[in-house]
């Protein structure tokens, strides 16, 4: 099912402003696979002036004949015929495309990979050619060959965007109207799955509830998902074995560099590197107590960023010898017994980041964190959200669970007894939140935030 095209609006409104020139410019596009990079552009695109292609892993003659045969719908009689080299059919196009045309290069790491000239070809192109009123956009899946190509002081693309832009998941708000999902909690649990990714909401959407669409998508070994991940991780990287086994490890409760680097049977410092790639890439992300310093490493933990990757590795990768033998409905049930933390996993994430898009008990808040370690009285304390007013007078302490609201009234006051507990509270004005999956009752529910004002916050 083909979604509506939902958010976006900056990026469109860059892109129509970049392609609406009096002089020819270029730009860049990049980021994770399935995030509507393509849909992007082809919403921008000008109808009668544009040219689409997308990069594929054939030969580059092959390429050639099928750019000329997308730029021929536009100047008739342009695939006729045969071009040796890029720069023959480059050549003709900078000398006969209408003003105001577009050339779009989707997956332009494909196309490099075959005509490593591309790149330096192009360069000369956009500097020999800038009075001409004609644009160049290139898009690619595999941020690490992006950066090279277009953003490497190095490159000889470099400093010739004048847009780059990177395109990332979607904010969590929007998955209601994709899914159609009436009740906020329905679409928490979905996002707890796919996260912010179009592509996996597009394909959610052709089923009929989350269960039926996590089977036929994810756990079968035959859905479209089931292998996702490897894929994600090829684009950008050249030991993907390696950093599959750093997932997985995070997946199932390592967070630690060093007990990583001790399940893996290596030193702590040999998994530095990968563990750096994989935070550039947005797969994972460090995590450190609210207060805390990003310079000190001594508290950090590294935790799976993306809610399917999460959703993957903690029950697919584990489960993946019994998936392939056909035990998908024992599977089923493994998924169905850990759900409900998996859920609070994200809930807890989703609340934190609405904190500062949103007021908050009549006071504006900066970004919110987690906090864990010895409290005021020297026992372990853990607090599921920390952060300052923006006036910088109070601090907003709260409970984060995907539970019933009848505990809320138990769950209040042992926040208040961790507020009193927790070191940066000490001498501050204190308020008291609950984010909970449906409202309480009484002067309770007062306290409480519920997934409705969060999706409203995360739009």
């Amino acid at each position: 099912m083909k979604l509506p095209f939902l958010d976006r609006d900056d990026e469109t409104r860059r892109l129509r402003r970049l392609i609406g020139r009096k002089q020819g410019a270029f730009g860049v596009l990049y980021g994770r696979r399935r995030c509507g990079k393509s849909r992007l552009l082809r919403e921008v695109l000008p109808a009668g002036r544009s040219v689409y292609y997308v990069g594929d892993d054939r030969q580059a003659a092959l390429q050639r004949r099928s750019v000329a045969a997308e730029i021929g719908r536009l100047l008739p009689g342009f695939d006729r015929v045969p071009y040796p080299d890029w720069d023959a059919l480059f050549a003709r196009w900078w000398a006969e495309a209408p003003s105001g045309a577009v050339l779009v290069l989707d997956e332009l790491p494909a196309l490099v990979a075959q005509s490593p000239e591309l790149p330096s070809l192009l360069q000369r192109y956009l500097d020999g050619y800038d009075e001409r009123r004609l644009h160049l956009l290139v898009a690619g899946s595999s941020q690490r060959m992006m950066q090279g190509l277009a953003l490497d002081r190095a490159a000889p693309l470099f400093g010739r965007a004048l847009e780059i832009l990177k395109i990332g998941p979607l904010p969590a708000g929007w998955i209601r109207r994709a899914l159609n999902l009436r009740a906020a909690a329905k679409a928490i649990e979905a996002y707890a799955v796919w996260g912010g990714i179009p592509r996996y909401w597009e394909l959610a959407a052709d089923h009929p509830d989350l269960a039926t669409a996590v089977r036929a998508l994810v756990l079968s070994p035959l859905g479209v998902l089931y292998e996702e991940p490897s894929r994600l991780l090829l684009d950008d990287l050249r030991d993907a074995a390696q950093a599959a086994s750093i997932l997985s490890l995070i997946g199932q409760g390592c967070h630690r560099a060093f007990e990583i680097a001790a399940r893996l049977g290596k030193p702590a410092t040999s998994i530095s590197r990968p563990l750096q790639r994989l935070l550039e890439m947005g797969l994972i992300e460090r995590e450190m107590p609210y207060g805390t310093s990003p310079r000190s490493s001594k508290r950090t933990l590294y935790k799976i960023a993306d809610p399917f990757l999460r959703f993957w590795f903690r029950f697919v990768e584990p489960e993946r010898s019994r998936l392939e033998a056909g035990k998908v409905a024992a599977v089923e049930r493994t998924v169905r017994g850990g759900f409900s933390h998996h859920v609070g996993q994200a809930w807890e994430e989703l609340a934190r980041a609405s904190v500062p898009r949103s007021e908050i008990f009549g006071r504006r808040w900066g970004p919110a964190r987690r906090w864990w370690g010895a409290g005021l009285d020297r026992r372990p304390l853990e607090v599921d959200l920390v952060s300052e007013s923006d006036d910088g007078r109070a601090l907003l302490i709260g409970e984060v669970k995907w539970t019933a609201p009848g505990a809320a009234g138990r769950l209040l006051g042992e926040l208040a007894r961790k507020a009193e507990r927790l070191p940066p509270a000490a001498g501050r004005e204190l308020v008291l939140g609950l984010w909970l999956r449906a409202k309480a009752r009484g002067k309770t529910g007062e306290h409480v935030i519920t997934p409705q004002r969060v999706l409203t916050a995360l739009r």
